[in-house]
């Protein structure tokens, strides 16, 4: 018999309030029966949503008033074994166990699933050597009461209570301490589940994450063909998910003979040159070359077989687990990792890493190939327009063309606010695709089975721009024959795109804020208010700050507007989607016009991503489209001329004259504000003059009003 059996320390100030307290065994058998079922109530009301420390502390709470006791505690085993899953002291303080839990009564009442009572411990002459031991070490009680913990699918563990008085526990008191045993019990149950439900829920975030980062890793090695951006990703990648100290990608040289570190990763405390890491990966990448199979475990083993891999204790290093990067029909290099505390890497963390360089060595692979094609296309001198698949757009963005760095962090913004029902205000030059960033918010949120309202807010007078938003009554003005639902109204649980809302007149921004704040507006001629629930998407070329600043657009409207500003660039800040956009338009118009164009002269590209685009996406697209048209062939016949006239604006070595340098002088300005006139960053603004003026001139020099 255990100590932890049987043992447990009285407390001086508890006792002295227990006294204070009495005992119930002087109520009437009905008063008594009452507080034993609304002790039970109360148990099964608080019981399945505590955890097991306030279960046992509940557990006593509601038992005091009808139970004589000084101690009360709950031990909970683990399926099919002796040891303790959980240990919950209610009342008293146990002592630490002597004995192996097999021996003690706790683990008897287990087994059997019986309650074990005694009346008075000191009179009990079955456990007269135990009682003996026990008061050698200061436990001393005088009467003792386990019952099981039974549910449906077997025992869980034991109850116990215990007095420093005699008692005699009658039938009654034993029925009523069973009853709490087994609600004691279904909570118990209960709350295992929910911690096993828990750890399965952690588990399988763990998994995942772990996911998550294999396939965005899987997308930045595709999208990314430069070779050592790639393999950079990798090693910071893998040392940050499989905690480690060293990660390391090296690739073997086109004859096979000698491994080059193409990436590595470690924390800023190891020394670690170049030269020492190559010597390092020398050392390790043979023994994968000889067999062809990966490798993991201590590194002390692999330095006693191979003294090359000695470098790797040096390095301060003690487990490592290095990986082939296979192709094909060759072996490409490795992927080397390492740990310098003592944790080695588990099964599971080796199965990952080997789906890691599985994906690895197909970038490598493709990257390679792409650049053999890049060769080929130098020495051809033309480019294929079947190369687009090797491109191709991202997932969830079909409409949206490019893969420039820019033009990501853009795309990676609309995947952060798109789930939210925020306001966003798009800004950008006219031409870069505003609306299209605004569709894929709308078709990445919540609301992507709702309408898709938009409205350009500067192609409307500003006299039918309130109706439009809001709609109006029948007879509200002159020409309102019925009724008319506004913009706001039809998009209701879905989104409206106000496009150019820095044209909105000042005198209709109020109620365009009410709407915003408070989702409820009046028709035009109607005192009825209705509720609406839009979600606002706002896009505009024009600095609505400055506009506050000259009182030309309310702070309270752009304050709403601004909660979460969203810059497009122009497309001559990602000059890379200059070719992936012109293969998209050339591919598009051929099929449209049936005709069948294969190959884009390199010069021709070279032109396209040295032309600044003053009319954006745009302008390219519109003039791809007149290329299309220009190619009776299967090879793409731009003017580029047109470009090439532009794009020169070098000064002519023969002196022009007075009203050709005024006529370049108006149109670079006009050029420099994206064709518009007039408006505080126009050209007129620019070149000092009123806009009438401007318009004037314009015609006189014969300058064309848009580009062409």
């Amino acid at each position: 018999m255990s100590v932890a059996g049987f043992g447990l320390t009285p407390q001086a100030s508890f006792i002295g309030n227990l006294h204070q307290m009495g005992s119930e065994g002087s109520l009437p058998g009905s008063e008594r029966m009452a507080k034993h079922y609304e002790a039970l109530s109360r148990l099964s009301l608080s019981g399945a949503s505590l955890t097991p420390a306030d279960l046992s502390r509940n557990l006593a709470v509601v038992l005091r008033p009808v139970l004589d006791f000084d101690f009360l505690d709950l031990v909970v085993f683990k399926d099919g074994t002796s040891e303790v899953l959980w240990h919950s002291v209610g009342a008293g303080q146990l002592p630490t166990p002597d004995v192996p839990m097999e021996a003690t009564t706790y683990w008897w009442v287990h087994q059997q699933q019986q309650p074990l009572c005694i009346a008075d411990w000191r009179r009990d002459e079955r456990f007269a050597v135990r009682r003996e031991a026990l008061k050698q070490r200061g436990f001393e009680y005088r009467s003792l009461c386990r019952l099981p913990l039974r549910t449906p699918n077997g025992s869980l563990g034991v109850l116990s209570v215990a007095s420093l008085r005699p008692h005699d526990y009658s039938a009654e008191e034993m029925r009523f301490l069973s009853l709490a045993a087994d609600q004691v019990g279904m909570a118990v149950a209960h709350a295992l589940h929910l911690e096993k439900t828990r750890r399965t829920q952690s588990e399988l975030g763990v998994q995942s994450a772990r996911l998550k980062l294999l396939v965005d890793l899987t997308n930045s090695v595709v999208a990314n063909l430069e070779i050592n951006d790639l393999l950079r990703e990798v090693t910071l990648g893998a040392r940050r998910v499989i905690r480690s100290d060293f990660a390391m990608v090296g690739l073997l040289d086109p004859e096979g003979s000698r491994l080059r570190v193409n990436a590595f990763d470690m924390p800023l405390d190891i020394t670690l040159d170049g030269k020492a890491v190559d010597s390092l990966a020398a050392a390790i990448g043979a023994r994968v070359f000889a067999t062809g199979k990966s490798w993991s475990g201590s590194i002390e083993e692999l330095a006693a077989v191979d003294g090359d891999a000695a470098m790797w204790s040096v390095a301060g290093f003690k487990y490592g687990c290095i990986l082939p990067l296979a192709g094909r029909d060759r072996m490409l290099g490795i992927l080397a990792m390492g740990k310098r505390d003592d944790a080695t890497y588990t099964p599971d963390e080796v199965d990952f890493l080997t789906q890691v360089a599985s994906h690895v060595a197909i970038a490598v692979e493709k990257a390679l190939v792409y650049a053999e094609l890049q060769k080929l296309k130098d020495h051809f001198g033309e480019e294929r327009v079947c190369l687009e698949d090797e491109i191709g757009s991202e997932l969830n963005f079909e409409e949206i063309v490019g893969r420039s760095v820019p033009l990501q962090r853009v795309l990676r913004q609309v995947e952060v606010v798109a789930p939210t029902d925020s306001g966003v205000l798009i800004q950008g030059e006219t031409g870069t695709g505003k609306e299209l960033i605004a569709r894929a918010i709308h078709n990445l949120s919540a609301r992507r089975d709702r309408p898709f309202i938009k409205l350009n807010c500067a192609a409307i007078p500003s006299g039918l721009l309130e109706s439009e938003l809001f709609g109006h009554e029948k007879g509200a003005f002159t020409g309102a024959i019925m009724r008319k639902a506004g913009r706001f109204e039809v998009a209701d649980k879905g989104t409206l795109f106000l496009d150019e809302v820095g044209d909105i007149p000042l005198e209709l921004q109020p109620k365009l804020l009410r709407v915003l704040q408070e989702h409820e507006f009046e028709r035009l001629g109607s005192t009825r208010t209705q509720q609406v629930d839009v979600r606002v998407i706002a896009a505009t070329h024009r600095d609505l700050k400055q506009m506050c600043e000259d009182g030309e657009f309310r702070s309270d409207l752009f304050y709403r507007l601004h909660v979460f500003p969203l810059p497009v660039p122009p497309l001559r800040d990602r000059r890379e989607d200059i070719p992936i956009l012109v293969r998209h338009y050339v591919d598009k118009y051929a099929r449209r016009m049936n005709r069948r164009i294969e190959s884009i002269p390199s010069h021709a590209m070279e032109v396209f991503a040295s032309y600044p685009w003053p009319g954006n996406v745009r302008e390219l697209q519109n003039f791809i489209e007149r290329a299309v048209i220009l190619s009776p062939g299967s090879v793409l016949r731009p003017p580029l001329a047109e470009l090439k006239q532009v794009a020169a604006q070098a000064p002519s070595a023969k002196l022009s004259s007075l009203e050709e340098v005024e006529r370049e002088h108006v149109l670079r300005a006009i050029r420099e504000s994206n064709w518009v006139i007039g408006g505080p960053n126009g050209a007129a603004a620019r070149l000092g003059m009123k806009r009438t003026t401007l318009a004037y001139r314009i015609r006189k020099l014969n300058i064309p009003c848009r580009p062409l």
